[in-house]
Parts: C-alpha cells; sequence; structure tokens
C-alpha cells in the first residue's frame, strides 16, 4: 500500500494511506495522541515496575519510542507484531526525534534491528519485533498490557472481531489491560463478550473518548 507523509497539528509525522483513505495517527498530533492513551493511560497507569507490553500494530515506531523514554523507573520486555513494515524511506524521514527525549539513532536502531530476535534498547527495555499477524502470534509468555492500534474497524473489521479480543485476553496476566483509542460500541461489545471488563476514558484533542479492557 502506498504511504505518504504528512504533518499533524502538533508538527509531528504521520502517514496517509490513499487506499484506505486512513492515517496511522490523529490529525490533530500523532504525539499528543500517543502519549495521552498509550503512556498515560497505558504504561504510567500500570502499578507493576516489571512489565510485559505487547503491540498490536508497530506501525511508525513512536508508540515503541515514546514507551523507552517513559519507562525509566520500569523495566520493560516489548514485543509489536508488524506484518507490513514500513520502508527505509519512510521511516528515515520520520521527525519523531525531533519532538522527543530520544536522538535520531536510538530511533533508527529501532526500525534497523531484525525482525524475530530480541535486542536491548536500553539496561531495563527490550525490544522484539515480529512480522506475524495477531492471528498467528503464539506465545508461552503472558503480558500486562496490549497497546491495540490497529486501523480502524471500517477499514480493518477483522482486527476487531470477538476472537481477536479472546486471543487478547489469553494473552494477558491477570489484573491487565488492553488499551485502544477505539471507543466504537461495536468493538466494546466484542471486548465485553471476550471476557473483558470495559472502561471508558476522555481523549485526546480530537477525540471524545478512549477504551480500556481490563482482565479482571
Amino acid at each position: 500500500m502506498k504511504k505518504e507523509l504528512i504533518i499533524t497539528k502538533d508538527s509531528s509525522h504521520s502517514l496517509f494511506v490513499p487506499t484506505l483513505n486512513e492515517t496511522y495517527h490523529s490529525k490533530n498530533g500523532a504525539i499528543t495522541e500517543s502519549m495521552h492513551i498509550f503512556i498515560k493511560n497505558g504504561i504510567q497507569y500500570h502499578l507493576k515496575n516489571n512489565l510485559a507490553i505487547l503491540e498490536v500494530g508497530f506501525g511508525t515506531g513512536l508508540n515503541t519510542v515514546l514507551t523507552l523514554e517513559n519507562s525509566k523507573n520500569k523495566t520493560v520486555n516489548y514485543t509489536t507484531l508488524e506484518p507490513h513494515p514500513i520502508t527505509k524511506s519512510i521511516y528515515s524521514n520520520l521527525n519523531y526525534y525531533s519532538f522527543t527525549k530520544s536522538d535520531k539513532n536510538t530511533f533508527l536502531k529501532i526500525h534497523t534491528s531484525n525482525w524475530e530476535e530480541e535486542i536491548e534498547l536500553s539496561k531495563n527495555f527490550t525490544l522484539f519485533k515480529s512480522k506475524k499477524k495477531i492471528q498467528d502470534f503464539i506465545s508461552k509468555k503472558k503480558y500486562d498490557i496490549i497497546y491495540f492500534d490497529a486501523f480502524a474497524p471500517d477499514k480493518q473489521p477483522n482486527m476487531w472481531e470477538q476472537n481477536i479480543f479472546k486471543e487478547c485476553f489469553y494473552l494477558l496476566n491477570k489484573n491487565g489491560f488492553l488499551i485502544t483509542y477505539c471507543a466504537k460500541g461495536i468493538v466494546k461489545k466484542n471486548l465485553k463478550s471476550a471476557g473483558f471488563q470495559v472502561a471508558k476514558l476522555a481523549g485526546p484533542p480530537g477525540k471524545r473518548e478512549i477504551t480500556r479492557a481490563n482482565k479482571r
């Protein structure tokens, strides 16, 4: 799929996919959105200091680099899934390092590290990237947080079905949770059917609500 670099309202980059008429992040601010959903209501919300995180949708690597930067007081084992990685011509031009604490080399290392191989990004942060789809992902490891960052349900409906959320429920530790930008009724219904307790949270700029689904 063709992807075009765009500038969002907080001046950080995102990608636009013309065939889907869809962006990777909110046009109101890519970094602003990711910080609100996956950092504030994700890693910073969880009380554990030793965390295993699974990301469904590596995309531009923004959630990964922001989690790395905001995990200084925690130990994080980070697994991310992306069956369709972006190319060097795209990730080498992303401007996230201009707005975050990480330098460009750190951001590029996230993208250039080998797939299906665990690497150490810092003394308290390991990264494992896989090109598998969540439907094909098998793990003996359980996770404390799932960042669910697939394309919207009207663009990628098969990613938001009950069977996917049942798999996510299985992959989570007790008292773990799934966090996502999507708050559509059908998504919350499917999460509840999969066994989750669903909480509505205030959204980032331009979005009224987001969803946290807890495994109790």
